[in-house]
């Protein structure tokens, strides 16, 4: 038995004879890992250790009960084959997970925080060998493409913004990335690299690595908005401000609000990433990369404005986390209001996606015709028409 790691959560002395409960249990599968959510009434001690032959991770909490039920986990997942449970000592809960290969275990503890109450967060991550070998090869495939990293916003723990009728942010996004990473492939001369590829959390300062580690030439980071007041509607387009420096205080906002996603869906410290200082890069090569930034956003703009109403006519600045690779000119587009119930609608609707991801790949092309990236009137691969 091999005892991993140890962490204590902060419980008065009063509390300790009260039991917590699990509420409640997620399961989200990335490409490198699972990772299983435990919700809490309250925060707990805990210790977590591997077992081999076969291959299993234990959770032991003190004082807890289990009141939600692993037979609702989508099982088995590419990581996890089952989940059980049991009572080895008076007062602790034992959670079993049996794994199909080795993995190493990455847990921690999350504060209540908007409507989310405690949570454990329980990381198994997949041997990296196999995803490092593939990563070389996808390079060594696409060294003469231009590469346009796809990111969908939110995912897993995070939804996102959340419509009137319960349309989610995360579902949107993807659905939006997925299409225009589609179009992109089509393209001679183009190769898109997705950063979330399912309903899974990936933080914010990976998302920027991601995009370095694919030599990406462009990044698209693609988000719909909220606010209260139901009938704003209209897309935005945002790129990264030099220095911190915003457009206004609404920009300001949106930032702050989309930077907490890595809170809301549970970043270990390990991932936690401050993109934002560069220290390799010069001022006059930052202000180039920021610069074409500005070019992709006016072109996204002006195709985006074809597809539905525009909130702002101009792109807008702000201190975007995900926008930190200060070398690959990126945008953050914020599709419409999700706020809005009509607008919500055809959010939903799969041809206004379509239209969606029509304009950012074309806006896309545009700007790569212009840097002399790409001949005008590049031909299709396997003689497919674009919508």
């Amino acid at each position: 038995m091999i005892l991993l790691s140890v962490v204590l959560g902060a419980m008065p002395l009063s509390a300790r004879a009260t039991e917590a409960s699990i509420q409640d249990m997620r399961l989200w599968t990335a490409p490198d890992h699972s990772r299983l959510v435990l919700d809490l009434t309250r925060s707990v001690k805990y210790q977590v250790f591997r077992l081999h032959d076969p291959e299993r991770v234990v959770i032991d909490i003190e004082h807890a009960r289990l009141k939600a039920s692993p037979a609702k986990l989508k099982l088995p997942d590419p990581v996890i084959q089952a989940v059980r449970y049991g009572t080895p000592a008076k007062g602790v809960l034992r959670l079993v997970i049996d794994v199909k290969e080795q993995v190493k275990p990455r847990t921690f503890l999350l504060k209540p925080m908007q409507g989310k109450p405690n949570r454990l967060v329980v990381d198994l991550l997949r041997p990296e060998t196999e995803q490092k070998a593939a990563i070389i090869a996808s390079d060594k495939r696409r060294s003469r493409d231009i590469i346009v990293a796809v990111d969908a916003g939110h995912g897993g723990e995070d939804p996102g913004a959340i419509g009137p009728r319960g349309l989610k942010e995360k579902t949107v996004t993807l659905a939006v990335a997925k299409k225009l990473a589609s179009l992109i492939d089509r393209q001679q001369g183009m190769r898109a690299v997705l950063i979330r590829k399912g309903d899974y959390f990936v933080p914010l300062g990976k998302r920027v690595r991601l995009a370095r580690a694919a030599h990406a030439d462009m990044m698209i980071s693609i988000h719909a908005d909220s606010v209260r007041i139901r009938s704003v509607k209209g897309c935005s387009v945002y790129t990264l401000s030099e220095r911190g420096a915003t457009t206004d205080k609404a920009a300001q906002a949106l930032a702050a609000k989309e930077n907490a996603a890595d809170e809301i869906g549970g970043a270990p410290l390990d991932e936690v990433d401050d993109p934002m200082v560069s220290k390799i890069l010069g001022d006059m090569f930052r202000r180039d990369a920021l610069n074409s930034s500005q070019i992709l956003a006016e072109k996204m703009l002006a195709r985006l404005k074809k597809t539905g109403p525009v909130k702002y006519g101009i792109p807008k600045r702000a201190r975007f986390v995900v926008l930190g690779a200060l070398e690959i000119p990126s945008v953050l587009v914020e599709l419409d209001y999700i706020s809005n119930p009509e607008r919500e609608r055809k959010l939903r609707d799969a041809s206004h996606q379509q239209r969606l991801a029509s304009a950012l790949f074309d806006a896309s092309r545009q700007f790569f015709e212009q840097m002399g990236r790409l001949g005008k009137q590049a031909s299709l691969k396997h003689g497919s028409t674009v919508l």
